[in-house]
């Protein structure tokens, strides 16, 4: 029932900068932390940033600096802030939500989005 939406993505040149939203539906009853990891074909997902329902946040150390993700728990949205983007930016970016599903669930469950393509490339 939980779904994540990703939007955002597209083709830049080196130094410019996109931004990515997370959009949640469906029916739950909080949202803990949220994250932003990417993947490229053949390789392991990684963790860009993390951000507490508290709105405390972490960067992977490639992006720190960069990168700056945010929330808005009313709008049940995430966003990503890319600045400077550079050609090792190029993956699939994934939006990711730890949450509460009912008032009773003590145990949070992670769901994934489908993700959205950034490409930096001349």
């Amino acid at each position: 029932q939980v779904q994540l939406v990703e939007s955002g993505g597209g083709l830049v040149q080196p130094g410019e900068s996109l931004r990515l939203s997370c959009a949640v539906s469906g029916r739950f009853f909080s949202i803990n932390t949220m994250g932003w990891y990417r993947q490229t074909p053949g390789k392991q997902r990684e963790l860009v940033a993390t951000i507490t329902s508290d709105g405390n946040m972490n960067y992977a150390d490639s992006v720190k600096g960069r990168f700056t993700i945010s929330r808005d728990n009313a709008k049940r949205m995430a966003y990503l802030q890319m600045n400077s983007l550079k050609p090792e930016d190029t993956a699939v970016y994934y939006c990711n939500a730890d949450i509460r599903v009912t008032w009773s669930s003590r145990i949070s469950d992670n769901y994934w989005g489908r993700g959205t393509q950034v490409t930096v490339s001349s």
